[in-house]
């Protein structure tokens, strides 16, 4: 993963997933590309609310125990840090704003609408502009959907994970499946079409069999968005020590290909169209906020250990900077009370390494990355300069895995399930282009 920004960017690539039938590949379109001057005064806006109930065994977030004693305060530094972040960056637009966490529906409806208040006090957020927050599908987050709803949320995403409810036991999830259901079923009916629910495979003592099963039946009673993401077991976790003394077993990397590449079969069978190497959506209904990460855009991320990446143009930049906010709630409130914002690391991004993270980002769509957006970034050196004359790269193009033709870079249906072993290969040829001339020169990438 390259960036924390959301539970939609976390790694769920089967490395050695199996071919399946390239009829099955189709392409969905996501926002159109924008000129250099539009990706400079336009942003997407990220806000982290860092608290949940409990920790889920599975679960390295930069989360903590719910202190509601701390709501207003942490409203209104929320606010503060979103004035100063739009007035340092200069963005005169937002496109999209995503509430994550942490368990965002844990936060008071009212917190969520004063967000949004200050966002439209010092940008334009165009009209029916896509607001999305991440629910946990317990009663508690069920009871306030449509208070969330009048706050000025029109997009659900739903942390349902599984509807085995032993297997949610063992995640030490907070709901059950009967919870999950219910809570599908009233945020359709809130904001139908606009209803994302996240699905993981590879969980312990999970077979080919009942994972089949879930998802028709999560196809029964979904929306027009799923996200499937392979359990990853992570060092520090419950689940990493209860893997390591064998108190669990979690399936091999060849079941978990297989459930991959299942799930994709039957969700094009239900009319879902891939768009992401982990999300499908059928009638169009992709999520533009995630979209204008995969795109290289420029996004603000407000709250404790929230990533931006933007150019700081109010304070005289000219190379965008990727920022990470303090992690510590009660330490970043502290900081955004003194001075505006807390920011604890900024990094300012050479054209080499902005290459490399719209390259990343960019290949883990169907659609991939064009020559037109490819030259907002690098308006001297195409793809074609990059990568025709590589040996590891026509290797990846015969053998039907990569393609680069007129429209641009992307992956094959059979590629995008080998994207972690695809994109080692371009990334060297990045490095091979722009590594030398970024050592002699020692200049940053200007994209104005």
């Amino acid at each position: 993963m390259i960036v924390q920004t959301s539970r939609a960017l976390r790694r769920a690539v089967p490395a050695c997933a199996r071919v399946v039938p390239r009829h099955l590949f189709s392409d969905i379109p996501g926002t159109e590309d924008l000129s250099e001057d539009e990706l400079q005064k336009t942003a997407s806006l990220y806000v982290h609310w860092p608290y949940c109930i409990r920790r889920c065994s599975y679960c390295n977030f930069n989360k903590y125990i719910s202190r509601s004693s701390n709501n207003e305060n942490m409203t209104k530094c929320l606010q503060k840090e979103t004035q100063t972040l739009l007035q340092l960056s200069h963005v005169s637009c937002i496109t999209s704003v995503f509430f994550g966490g942490g368990t965002p529906s844990l936060a008071p409806p009212s917190t969520i609408a004063a967000v949004l208040k200050c966002i439209s006090q010092h940008a334009h957020i165009p009209h029916n502009v896509e607001v999305t927050l991440e629910v946990n599908p317990t009663p508690l987050g069920r009871s306030k959907l449509e208070d969330f709803y009048h706050a000025g949320v029109n997009r659900f995403s739903i942390g349902v994970q599984t509807l085995n409810d032993d297997d949610l036991a063992v995640l030490e999830r907070d709901h059950s499946s009967h919870d999950a259901l219910r809570t599908i079923e009233e945020a359709s009916r809130l904001t139908p079409g606009r209803v994302s629910v996240d699905l993981m495979f590879g969980r312990p003592g999970q077979t080919i069999q009942s994972w089949d099963s879930e998802l028709r039946e999560v196809l029964q009673i979904c929306d027009d968005h799923l996200s499937l993401y392979q359990l990853t077991v992570e060092r520090g976790t419950q689940l990493f020590k209860q893997v390591q003394c064998g108190e669990v077993i979690v399936p091999g990397e060849e079941v978990s290909a297989e459930m991959y590449q299942r799930a994709r079969t039957i969700l094009h069978q239900h009319g879902f169209q891939q768009y992401e190497v982990s999300n499908f959506a059928r009638h169009n209904a992709v999520s533009h906020h995630n979209l204008s990460y995969w795109e290289g855009k420029q996004y603000i991320g407000v709250g404790p250990g929230a990533h931006g990446r933007f150019v700081p143009l109010g304070e005289g930049g000219v190379c965008r900077e990727a920022r990470t906010q303090t992690l510590e709630p009660e330490v970043w409130m502290c900081e955004v009370q003194k001075r505006g914002h807390g920011t604890r690391r900024r990094i300012h991004l050479c054209q080499h390494e902005l290459l490399e993270e719209v390259l990343v980002m960019g290949m883990r769509m169907t659609k991939g990355i064009t020559h037109k957006h490819w030259q907002c970034f690098s308006p001297h050196v195409n793809l074609h300069h990059i990568f025709d004359s590589s040996p590891d790269v026509q290797d990846l193009r015969q053998s039907g895995k990569l393609i680069l033709d007129e429209r641009g870079l992307r992956c094959t249906y059979e590629g995008l399930a080998f994207l972690d072993s695809i994109l080692p290969t371009l990334l060297l040829e990045i490095e091979r282009i722009y590594a030398p001339k970024q050592k002699d020169s020692n200049s940053f990438y200007n994209p104005r």
